[in-house]
């Protein structure tokens, strides 16, 4: 098991890859997670242009290989199920891209969101659906399953598979159609075992998923093929309240029920203990991608305190 860093948190720094790469080197580093589109951009490999040139393709790859730098994943979290279709076309170009992409570099994992469709063929914005009732609800929900979500990935599947990726780490995140352990189970039983998880703890907390069962629940399963390390402070008080469901903005840390810390500020380290005691147990010896949006830290300080906490763990 080792540590590596989705390095879109220098997405605005100004700098180029290589400088990346020489900055996550220099904390001891040599294993990174790239963005290639969907919202988290692709400033440091845009699979598109990549693809499209030799000569820039081979610069990419000498970036790495002068470093001795490994890519644990390419990482494309967008909602190519998107009622508007503008959206949902260019992220599934940046999907069906960054998996060409990855056939060339080697890399078998690509990371994903499940996505999430509108409510009916002439939406226009996402309908993530939290409750049974009414009714209307459960026909909704299986419309999305049925006819947009099945559907799509069972293609997409196959399409990856046909190009050396055979792992799809969906994060199970809220806003998405799969957002938790059940949610992710059903679409790996509807597509196949290409469908696992990129597990992020910072999304079971606040929806009171305990992290240790969820992991063996998939690590029984085969299903955890990534690991986002990031954390999540619960305001218990706030929780109390209102619950946990909150859409107030993040930088309204005071008023809202939970918000993304740095590993090691939001549950105690003797979680982080449990956690990467029962990945090992399960069967997951591979990386503990650091995501860090801690907005209560500077990148450089956030890094090197999740860093710190995961060496003295592992």
């Amino acid at each position: 098991m080792r540590i590596g860093i989705l390095i879109s948190v220098y997405n605005n720094s100004g700098w180029g890859l290589g400088q990346v790469l020489d900055k996550v080197q220099g904390m001891g580093i040599n294993t990174v997670e790239m963005n290639s589109g969907g919202f988290g951009g692709n400033v440091f490999c845009h699979p598109q242009r990549l693809l499209a040139s030799t000569d820039e393709l081979k610069r990419f790859r000498e970036v790495l290989e002068r470093r001795s730098i490994s890519i644990s994943s390419l990482s494309v979290h967008g909602n190519p199920l998107h009622p508007n279709k503008e959206i949902a076309e260019q992220h599934h170009d940046d999907w069906r891209s960054t998996v060409l992409l990855a056939e060339k570099l080697g890399v078998n994992i690509v990371n994903v969101f499940s996505g999430c469709p509108g409510d009916c063929e002439t939406s226009k914005y996402p309908n993530w659906i939290v409750s049974a009732w009414p009714e209307d609800f459960q026909d909704l929900v299986k419309w999305q399953w049925e006819e947009k979500l099945i559907p799509y990935w069972r293609q997409e599947a196959k399409y990856a598979r046909d190009h050396g990726v055979d792992k799809l780490g969906f994060e199970m995140h809220p806003g998405f159609m799969v957002y938790n352990s059940e949610t992710l189970l059903r679409l790996r039983e509807a597509v196949g075992r290409e469908i696992g998880a990129n597990l992020d703890p910072s999304h079971l907390f606040w929806q009171g998923m305990d992290t240790v069962t969820v992991i063996r629940a998939l690590g029984k399963e085969e299903a955890i093929f990534h690991f986002h390390a990031k954390d999540t402070y619960v305001n218990r008080l706030n929780v109390e309240l209102n619950g946990v469901l909150d859409w107030k903005p993040y930088a309204n840390r005071k008023d809202r029920a939970w918000y993304f810390r740095t590993i090691g500020f939001g549950n105690p380290k003797e979680v982080w203990q449990e956690i990467v005691c029962a990945l090992k147990n399960y069967g997951y010896d591979y990386v503990l991608s650091i995501e860090h949006e801690d907005k209560m830290m500077e990148t450089e300080e956030g890094l090197l305190k999740a860093l710190e906490c995961l060496r003295s763990i592992i």
